[in-house]
C-alpha cells in the first residue's frame, strides 16, 4: 500500500456509451475495460459507474469511469502502449459516443 504523499501519476477515463447498447454490447464493455486492470503497470485500478449523490458541482453524465493510478508517467506509457490496452479500444470503441480524460501528478 501507498501513502497519500507518495507521487503518482493518475489517469481517470470517463466513458459515454451510445444509448441503446444491447445487454451484449454492455457486456462486451465492461468484459473489455475490465481487462485493463491485469496491465502490470497498475497500482491501482476502479471501474464504476455514477454514484447516487445529487448536488449541483456533480456531473453524472457519463456511464462509466475508469479510475487507474500508475507509479509515474512511465507506467502510464507503458499501459498505454500495452496489447490488452490496444485490443480493448480496437475491439470496444464503436460502443461510446465519447470519452474525456484526465490525467493529473500528485504535487
Amino acid at each position: 500500500m501507498y501513502q497519500a504523499t507518495d507521487k503518482k501519476f493518475v489517469h481517470v477515463v470517463n466513458f459515454y456509451l451510445k444509448p441503446g447498447l444491447s445487454a451484449e454490447d454492455i457486456k462486451l464493455f465492461e468484459d473489455g475495460v475490465n481487462s485493463l486492470g491485469t496491465i502490470e503497470s497498475l497500482i491501482v485500478f476502479n471501474l464504476g459507474k455514477p454514484a447516487d449523490t445529487d448536488r449541483p458541482v456533480i456531473d453524472r453524465s457519463y456511464s462509466y469511469c475508469e479510475l487507474t493510478v500508475f507509479k509515474d508517467k512511465a507506467g502510464h506509457d507503458i499501459y498505454q502502449e500495452h496489447p490488452v490496452h490496444k485490443a480493448f479500444v480496437k475491439n470496444c470503441q464503436h460502443l461510446w459516443e465519447k470519452v474525456v480524460i484526465f490525467d493529473s501528478e500528485t504535487i
